[in-house]
């Protein structure tokens, strides 16, 4: 039985967030605080968590260890998966992917953040912005994260936390707004997790702070799911084809809504043929729909008997993406071996899957200084980077400051099957790196 409150009747909007910072920062007592200030957990968790807390001498619930049993596996080696949690209010559900703090995972803050519309980064307010941090929200400002929150944690260890919350605020504006982020999309949060002060409860200790609790602003931040409009993108998954007495010509379909809307009615193009042709059913497991919108699953049945295989894109005739052969993409490189030029590796974008071959690496991003070092011979492990890349068969992808679904790839080691990067098509760093190339 899940032991998470995955959503009320109220709850009429999901919200997709991530969290990211470094070790010791508190992430996981946080995070069980979410959980239990929106009754998110079991009682009989909440009563295990008290008698270990109670046995550790401590006077209240150590909330971490509501969460810490998977991190401590993960971050041992076990696995880097990132953990999702489900919590709910009244006024919206939420979906949390869940990263580990070392350093040596930043690439699950890649994987965490990938969706997400915002992302709580914490901060140690005795330590303040550090390389971590910096790390951490160039990699965002790259993945186009919308909307960022500032945890200025553990706020009431410090002796002056009024001027220490104003001097690490001051630090983090100027930090992301470099990195293109404008003003009223960055709150700074001073809170304590432990004690739960501005998680769902405004602290009477915080009086030099006057914005809303962290669980106020995730309920109310206004974000929108497909900040760039662009027409349909939907990848063929599977080709439907029962052939049984029942459904003897029934042909469909199915994936999903990678970006924009379908109705029946609607003309596309099939991608790479050209052909274009009508969409006439939507079918689900559920019944026909109206129509589609981006992140449903469904089964599309078209007018003509045309050819479509899985790989293929159906798309919007109006602004159809261009296949592209030899295209610049930014990658986050995830493997322990370097990536150099010549590299011959797999291309997944979508449901298509094909050969490439690295060409030149044109830059590596320096996260700290945020400038870039044009010609890197290797890109090491975390490391950021501005390639080329040729592909033996076109991809129909949109630039990924357009669209992070349709934008976005992998780089798959073809021998072991492996993820070795997560890629963006487009040049990314151009719109963080603002700094003297060096």
């Amino acid at each position: 039985m899940s032991d998470l409150h995955v959503g009320s009747p109220r709850s009429t909007q999901l919200l997709r967030l991530a969290t990211a910072g470094s070790v010791d920062d508190g992430k996981s007592t946080l995070v069980g605080r979410l959980l239990y200030d929106t009754k998110s957990v079991l009682a009989d968790q909440i009563d295990a968590v008290t008698r270990a807390s109670v046995d550790k001498g401590l006077s209240t619930p150590d909330l971490s260890l509501l969460v810490d049993g998977l991190r401590a596996e993960r971050e041992q080696g076990i696995t880097i998966d990132v953990a999702y949690r489900y919590f709910a209010t009244p006024r919206r559900s939420f979906v949390l992917a869940d990263t580990p703090g070392h350093v040596q995972y930043t690439r699950n803050t890649v994987s965490g953040a990938s969706t997400a519309q915002l992302v709580i980064l914490l901060v140690d307010a005795r330590k303040g912005v550090i390389s971590q941090t910096r790390k951490h929200a160039a990699v965002l400002a790259l993945l186009g994260v919308p909307k960022l929150v500032l945890a200025v944690n553990k706020i009431d260890l410090v002796e002056d936390p009024a001027s220490v919350f104003a001097e690490i605020s001051a630090e983090f504006n100027s930090l992301t707004s470099s990195l293109g982020w404008a003003s009223e999309d960055v709150l700074e949060i001073p809170v304590s997790a432990l004690h739960g002060d501005n998680v769902a409860v405004r602290s009477d200790d915080t009086p030099y702070y006057d914005g809303p609790t962290l669980i106020e602003h995730l309920e109310s931040v206004p974000v929108d799911a497909e900040p760039h409009r662009v027409g349909l993108r939907f990848p063929v998954q599977y080709v439907i084809r029962p052939r049984t007495p029942e459904f003897p010509d029934y042909r469909g379909y199915a994936g999903q809504v990678a970006a924009g809307a379908v109705e029946p009615g609607d003309e596309v193009v099939i991608l790479p043929s050209g052909v274009r042709t009508t969409v006439t059913r939507i079918d689900t497991a559920d019944g026909e729909l109206d129509s589609a919108h981006a992140g449903r699953s469904v089964t599309l049945v078209l007018a003509d008997d045309v050819d479509v295989s899985r790989g293929d894109v159906i798309a919007s005739p109006a602004d159809a993406p261009e296949p592209l052969g030899e295209f610049d993409a930014t990658v986050c490189w995830l493997a322990e071996k370097p990536l150099r030029p010549g590299a011959r590796l797999l291309l997944k974008h979508g449901t298509r899957t094909t050969q490439a071959i690295v060409g030149t690496l044109v830059e590596r991003l320096n996260e700290q200084e945020l400038t870039s070092e044009p010609s890197p011979e290797s890109l090491e492990l975390n490391e950021i980077g501005k390639i080329s890349v040729r592909v033996a068969e076109p991809i129909f992808a949109d630039d990924y400051t357009v669209n992070r679904h349709t934008g976005s790839f992998l780089l798959i080691d073809p021998a072991g099957g492996n993820t070795l990067a997560a890629g963006l098509v487009g040049d990314a760093i151009a719109s963080v790196e603002l700094g003297e190339r060096v």
